[in-house]
């Protein structure tokens, strides 16, 4: 007696979904990347306090990537 299974997955555009799980690897590495985790710590700062560490609002992000040349 053969058994068979009946059961499907709805069908989808297959480049959506590849898109889909691509964004979503690319979201989760870059909230890994310790890298951003520095930018959204210093952007938490006052002005005051960025100023002290000689850094300016908008140069946080130039000032994180600093050791890459082609930034």
């Amino acid at each position: 007696m053969a058994m068979t299974n009946t059961a499907y997955a709805p069908r989808t555009n297959v480049f959506a979904r590849i898109g889909n799980r691509i964004m979503n690897a690319l979201v989760m590495v870059a909230e890994a990347n310790g890298r951003v985790k520095q930018i959204e710590h210093l952007q938490s700062m006052s002005d005051a306090e960025l100023a002290r560490r000689g850094i300016k609002r908008d140069e946080i992000v130039y000032h994180v990537f600093r050791d890459l040349s082609h930034v």
